[in-house]
């Protein structure tokens, strides 16, 4: 039982401010004897390159910034987001990348399918893991990898299904540049520099490629551009985004004890854009809430720009998933439950 409280503690840090927890779990983790579960059954990648220990196991690393800062923008964008995923921004990816995708949620096309699949309402925290692990799995290892390959064809392949307006995969894409991008401006422990959001970009673009995106910007002034359009003609009050944002929430509320459950909507509000909030039906946070919440992640940044807890390097190895506890998960076998069910039948949701 003992054990299970401290996995419990550990993936609490995929909830805002509680990273630290993920550190203290791991001190009582090698206390108590190791780690919880078995050797893992799955082939982790091992990036090439310069390996980086943070100094006195606490502060930031100014050589990691001084690679990236040497490395090409568009030809190393690979290994800059490695970088940046790995040893910069470690949590901060995750949880801009999380509220990105809940953004994607607001669109009635994009939620409408999902609401049709039922995979949040039946099956949400396996969803959860199989989506992280398949998107940390591409940013850790590249498309040039063969691992990076595979977890970008399972993407392609789990959509597949559907007949998706590649308008709606331009949005969702959208949403994996310029929210990380906004997130470092805003609680960052330091913003993505100009080289950096220039890597970043690109490597995105490239994504959007492998998954046979057409018509993907080559400049993000265009590009943000068509998503303020179909932000406008989308994003708008509808039952399916709703639903959609409500067993998110639920999966979020799983995560804690239950006298903390009902603080993740307001808190999750309290991060979303107010087209979102409207397209969801739900109110706007109070602005005491909101600001209290925005000022907690600012005094977060401005202790990790002095000291952090994070992971060094941040890889899948380390990582604990609760749908996979030993680790026994295959690239292939990460998919939507639907795969399975002969009476969801392949179509168009218009």
């Amino acid at each position: 039982m003992f054990k299970h409280c401290i996995i419990s503690i550990k993936n609490c840090h995929k909830v805002g401010c509680l990273y630290f927890w993920d550190k203290i779990a791991s001190s009582l983790e090698t206390f108590w004897g190791g780690h919880m579960s078995n050797q893992p059954k799955h082939q982790f990648n091992h990036p090439k390159g310069p390996e980086y220990k943070r100094p006195w196991g606490l502060f930031q690393n100014p050589k990691v910034r001084q690679e990236i800062a040497r490395l090409d923008a568009k030809k190393d964008c690979q290994r800059i987001v490695f970088l940046l995923k790995a040893y910069e921004f470690p949590s901060d990816l995750t949880h801009a990348l999380e509220m990105g995708l809940y953004h994607t949620y607001g669109s009635r096309t994009v939620a409408k399918l999902l609401d049709y699949t039922q995979e949040f309402e039946k099956f949400g925290q396996k969803r959860y893991d199989d989506t992280y692990i398949l998107i940390a799995q591409f940013m850790e290892a590249g498309w040039d990898n063969e691992l990076g390959a595979r977890a970008l064809k399972q993407v392609a392949k789990a959509h597949s299904r559907f007949a998706i307006k590649n308008d709606d995969y331009l949005f969702v894409l959208w949403t994996f540049i310029e929210f990380p991008i906004q997130w470092m401006r805003k609680y960052g422990w330091r913003k993505f520099t100009p080289h950096e959001e220039k890597a970043w970009y690109a490597y995105w673009l490239k994504i959007g490629e492998h998954m046979g995106i057409q018509s993907l910007p080559r400049e993000k002034e265009v590009f943000a551009s068509f998503v303020e359009d179909y932000e406008k003609r989308e994003m708008v009050p509808n039952e399916y985004s709703e639903r959609v944002a409500m067993a998110t929430v639920r999966i979020m509320q799983g995560w804690l004890p239950k006298i903390l459950r009902p603080l993740v909507m307001p808190l999750a509000a309290c991060l979303s854009e107010p087209r979102f909030l409207e397209a969801i039906n739900y109110k706007k946070p109070n602005s005491i809430a909101k600001f209290l919440v925005h000022s907690g992640l600012k005094i977060r940044a401005l202790i990790k720009r002095l000291i952090s807890l994070d992971e060094f390097p941040d890889l899948l190895a380390e990582n604990y998933y609760r749908t996979y506890p030993n680790g026994d998960f295959e690239i292939e076998a990460l998919k939507p439950d639907y795969f399975e069910q002969s009476n969801l039948k392949t179509k168009t949701l218009n």
